[in-house]
């Protein structure tokens, strides 16, 4: 089935004619890519991709469809999906549906048959921007100027994404968690669950005093979108958890988030982590992991307050992947210890928060 024209134009004014797979229209987003070479489904349905355009720089996706049992969310959370091949079948005895068919429900804009590897280097060399796909409007020099109207810094991405009321998975478990949904991945919540945690799910805007009342076991701090600074409203929150002085763990946006509590700086990356091969050193051990990424911001050590230090770095640019607190039970790391999709190297992660239990 061939698809429409559809044209991908970046903010630097360069642009890609390439045909359409998945919903036809338009859509404005931040422009990442991915290095990942398999788990598409589990990556479009990671609600930290919300407000991004994906470009996935392994060559081909759709192969093997899409399970539902797999996902890390009910939905896709990325604005668009950019490929050098698109393939719609689905070659998996497991497959409930082609990657076609997924995008149009979800109404997301899809364009393949560019050319990924150009469109990368050129995210590497000016960074992650705006960009627009679509198969409405032909006029690259029409759809540029669309992208001066827009401007992403100030968006709380979070807020989009986290469920709007509490609630609670395996209520007969051993031992109580609250954890703050900033965008949670299933795939944490599921490695949780194999400890028979009883898990209550939290709005990311749920007070001290609501958390307090549930009487937990220990606190979880969830992966998420955007900058951690446009969700000034939990820092004060997490100040509080940490006085309780009970079992934190925080993973991506949680560990930021922590950072930004106690007040440390976070910033920018030219153009992030996101893939499944991003080498980790843990000083503690001198052992280096192969983790799954995705983020936009990293922590600067430089700004961490007395009683942190860092514990994990990332080997490629030397950012911070994980800090330890010298007396408060904390667990906290950039990389994403559940995979999905990803290495299983991490998942250690999980035994050492339940050992502070």
């Amino acid at each position: 089935m061939r698809g429409k024209e559809a044209i991908l134009v970046l903010e630097t004014g360069h642009s890609f004619v390439g045909e359409s797979f998945g919903y036809e229209g338009e859509v404005v987003g931040e422009i990442v890519f991915n290095t990942g070479m398999v788990g598409y489904p589990q990556t479009l349905t990671d609600p930290s991709y919300a407000n991004q355009i994906i470009v996935f720089s392994y060559p081909l996706i759709g192969n093997y469809g899409v399970d539902t049992e797999r996902l890390e969310s009910s939905k896709i959370h990325c604005s668009g999906v950019v490929a050098r091949e698109f393939n719609d079948y689905k070659f998996h005895w497991n497959s409930e549906k082609s990657l076609r068919e997924f995008l149009v429900e979800n109404k997301i804009v899809g364009i393949h048959k560019v050319d990924t590897r150009a469109i990368v280097r050129e995210i590497r060399k000016f960074g992650t921007m705006k960009a627009i796909i679509s198969t409405k409007e032909k006029d690259a020099f029409v759809l540029a100027k669309k992208l001066l109207k827009y401007d992403f810094s100030y968006l709380d991405l979070v807020r989009r994404v986290t469920t709007t009321v509490p609630y609670e998975i395996n209520p007969e478990g051993d031992k109580k968690l609250a954890l703050l949904d900033f965008g949670v991945k299933m795939g944490i919540v599921r490695e949780l669950l194999r400890y028979n945690f009883r898990i209550k799910i939290f709005p990311a805007w749920t007070s001290f005093e609501d958390i307090k009342n549930y009487n937990p076991d220990g606190i979880v701090l969830s992966n998420g979108p955007g900058d951690p600074a446009n969700v000034p409203y939990v820092q004060e929150t997490i100040r509080r958890i940490m006085s309780l002085e009970k079992p934190i763990l925080g993973i991506c946006l949680g560990i930021q988030l922590i950072a930004l509590s106690f007040g440390a700086k976070t910033y920018k990356l030219k153009f992030g982590h996101r893939g499944a091969n991003h080498p980790v050193y843990h000083v503690d051990t001198g052992r280096t992991y192969i983790t799954s990424q995705n983020h936009s911001y990293a922590i600067d050590e430089n700004t961490l307050p007395p009683g942190f230090e860092v514990n994990y770095y990332n080997l490629n640019d030397h950012t911070v992947e994980g800090i330890k607190h010298n007396s408060l039970p904390l667990v906290a790391v950039q990389f994403h210890p559940e995979a999905s999709p990803g290495p299983w190297d991490t998942k250690f992660i999980f035994d050492e928060y339940y050992r502070l239990f």
